[in-house]
């Protein structure tokens, strides 16, 4: 499936179940994607921190056959496996069940610190959201990461500036730099070129230090009247002409 068809899928699903955070989803479905599918090793481990994202993971895992399509187009519908935020007790390749936000980070660290105590290879990729990085836990994960060398340690910013209307954060490079992590910042976050090349990188220049990747994404990216459109910030299409509508426009 190419990234149309699966942004396509997320907008159905939406529709049909009339739940969903679409645009936060489309904003993180590039990245996801490419984790799963040119990145990681089975050593490698990853924590969607930003639970609301949900659809982009589950789009990603339908991808990769890891899901049935009966599964993905099930969403939020009762006993399916697929909620509204993801559920590790459901979904056995779901590291952590997350949602309320803040605590994606934390937990990564603790996985993070638990390979390094073990001798184990792999990394943790952990996606975290711009909003929840007014969250105190973000600045105290920040921390211990960088006291304890966590170098296996990634952590992705899905920069879509949402959070913006409570609290600019400005440049969140600088900011994770001064608690000694080593980052970088991905002009185009839905890039899949740029990403990788930002991910390579950062595994190649070897360091004790955590590494911190900010991705200047588009809320609602591809889906053109979406596209940094705050009214889609937890909205579904309500008729099937509006559904028609967003298809026809997703790019």
């Amino acid at each position: 499936m190419n990234r149309k068809t699966l942004a396509e899928n997320i907008i159905k699903t939406a529709f049909l179940n009339k739940e969903g955070h679409i645009a936060s989803a489309l904003s993180i479905l590039d990245a996801v994607l490419l984790l799963y599918t040119k990145v990681m090793s089975d050593n490698d481990r990853f924590v969607l921190s930003k639970g609301h994202g949900s659809l982009a993971l589950y789009a990603t895992l339908l991808c990769i056959g890891k899901i049935s399509e009966e599964d993905f187009f099930s969403f939020c519908q009762e006993n399916s496996k697929l909620g509204g935020h993801p559920s590790s007790r459901k979904i056995p390749e779901i590291e952590l069940s997350t949602g309320s936000l803040g605590h994606g980070l934390p937990f990564s660290i603790g996985l993070a610190l638990a390979k390094k105590i073990k001798k184990e290879s792999g990394y943790i990729y952990c996606l975290i959201g711009d909003g929840e990085a007014n969250e105190g836990t973000t600045w105290e994960s920040a921390m211990m990461a960088s006291t304890y060398g966590l170098d296996n340690l990634i952590c992705l910013m899905d920069f879509n500036k949402s959070g913006e209307r409570a609290i600019k954060l400005n440049n969140c490079e600088d900011k994770f730099k001064s608690f000694g992590w080593n980052c970088y910042t991905v002009l185009d976050g839905n890039n899949e070129k740029q990403i990788k090349d930002a991910l390579d990188l950062s595994i190649e220049i070897k360091t004790s230090k955590p590494i911190f990747i900010q991705l200047n994404t588009i809320k609602g990216k591809g889906c053109l009247p979406m596209e940094n459109n705050p009214e889609w910030h937890h909205k579904q299409p309500t008729t099937p002409e509006e559904l028609k509508t967003l298809l026809e426009f997703t790019v």
